[in-house]
């Protein structure tokens, strides 16, 4: 159970022990699966495909509708052109989805095969139905990561559909990063709260976290449309939720469509929130509302009534580089010590901006842009902590170390829930609180003597 991890750090330049991360085409699909009427394709082997479903499905507990062009060793070795016009005339047939989106895996990259030439040449032989879209992407799995294929699928949508009338509308693009289906539904909350047209992509609300009806649906009801990426080119603004997972787009929208566009940190914790509301607030050109001032306040209430268990208390944290700087400037303002904070390959502009976030209240905190779980262990060893908040490959290490751990992120392959209750925004990052003061009192409970175990804490 990892306990044989050595507390001696080695610096490692060319091994990865458990990667806090996994790849490229794992966030392609994801991003793709909240687009409407949308069949992901994995322009590679059938255990590419298989492997980045299950990861999704063993996540959202839900099953994951994708395509593959199945390489064989033929395909390996001259190239997959026949198998994905051959895919896409199958998949337009029997399953007659609104729009494919390929993606590519380290297979066809390393290959090199061309895939606006391959989708081209089927549109010119007519393999694509009339008023059918078809899309892709670059994902070498040898590249980045999730977050990286998540970016660039977004970035496929806006390139292919995107486009300007030259008339602008009031909406405002909104770039939710990657989230749970229920944080993209909250967003969305807030934005009709502000009384803001918007269209959000993707959007895995109603997909990810359908309700069961006894009747099967090959493409649920959520999703953003075909025909609302094309609206984007005429939106006002666009928020872009994450450096690392929406700005891209953003700046290919700016780019291509001349709409300008702000990039904020996912909306988790106090002060997050605080920018995303004051953001929503100066483009609907209103007050804030006083439900939204409520809510925020019991957020307040809970953080100042909580503050003897949480001051002081250590913690460690990993994940997606987007949500580990929310969540380390939520632990900050909580007055906790996120003492060791790591993600998965991602530039230094990841470390820098931890910094900047812990200042002086924890300078000696150990922070690693392109790290791994065995890192993070060997650091846990030598510098013990009160609290883990990571994903789901944390638990070796709570375990192995006795730590309590809150999950958070992706993947979460051990509890259910998370796809279901939002953790941005004043009420999501006051569920958060509530999980990480419980948490810590859960601990205080067990380790407690019999003369020390009070009733009311």
């Amino acid at each position: 159970m990892l306990d044989m991890t050595p507390a001696t750090s080695v610096e490692r330049t060319a091994l990865k022990i458990n990667p806090a991360k996994t790849c490229q085409p794992v966030g392609a699909m994801y991003a793709a699966l909240g687009v409407h009427g949308c069949l992901p394709h994995s322009h590679g082997s059938q255990g590419c495909c298989a492997y980045h479903r299950s990861q999704l499905t063993r996540h959202f507990k839900e099953p994951i509708m994708a395509s593959t062009s199945s390489f064989t060793e033929g395909s390996s070795v001259f190239g997959g052109m026949a198998n994905l016009q051959q895919a896409i005339s199958t998949i337009f047939e029997m399953y007659d989805p609104e729009i494919i989106a390929v993606h590519t895996t380290c297979l066809s990259e390393t290959i090199g095969d061309d895939i606006p030439t391959i989708i081209g040449k089927c549109q010119i032989e007519g393999k694509v139905p009339e008023g059918k879209v078809i899309v892709h992407c670059n994902t070498p799995s040898y590249v980045g990561s999730h977050v990286t294929g998540f970016s660039n699928m977004v970035k496929g949508f806006v390139k292919y559909l995107a486009a300007s009338t030259g008339r602008r509308s009031d909406a405002v693009n909104v770039i939710p990063g990657w989230v749970e289906p229920s944080d993209m539904a909250e967003i969305k909350r807030y934005l009709a709260a502000f009384k803001l047209p918007a269209i959000m992509l993707p959007d895995t609300s109603s997909v990810l976290d359908a309700p069961t009806t006894g009747e099967h649906s090959f493409y649920p009801k959520g999703g953003t449309t075909v025909a609302q990426i094309r609206a984007m080119g005429d939106a006002r603004h666009t928020l872009a939720m994450g450096k690392w997972a929406s700005a891209d787009a953003a700046e290919l929208l700016t780019k291509q469509c001349e709409v300008p566009h702000e990039v904020l940190d996912l909306p988790i914790g106090l002060a997050a929130t605080d920018r995303f509301v004051s953001a929503l607030a100066t483009l609907s050109g209103t007050a804030v509302p006083e439900a939204i001032e409520d809510e925020r306040g019991r957020l307040v209430d809970v953080i100042s009534d909580m503050h003897q268990y949480l001051g002081g208390k250590t913690v460690a944290i990993w994940g997606d580089p987007d949500q580990v700087i929310a969540l380390t400037e939520f632990c900050r303002d909580m007055d906790m010590k996120p003492v060791h904070v790591l993600t998965g390959g991602h530039g230094k502009a990841f470390e820098e901006r931890i910094k900047a976030i812990l200042g002086d209240s924890v300078p000696d905190a150990n922070v690693k842009e392109h790290g791994d779980l065995f890192q993070m262990h060997q650091w846990i060893k030598n510098r013990p902590v009160d609290l883990m908040i990571g994903t789901t490959y944390g638990k070796f290490i709570s375990r192995a170390e006795d730590i309590p751990l809150v999950r958070f992120g992706w993947p979460i392959l051990d509890r259910v829930g998370h796809s279901y209750f939002t953790s941005v925004g004043y009420t999501g990052s006051l569920r958060l609180a509530t999980q990480i003061i419980s948490a810590i009192q859960e601990r205080q409970d067990r380790d407690a003597p019999d003369h020390a175990f009070e009733l009311v804490l």
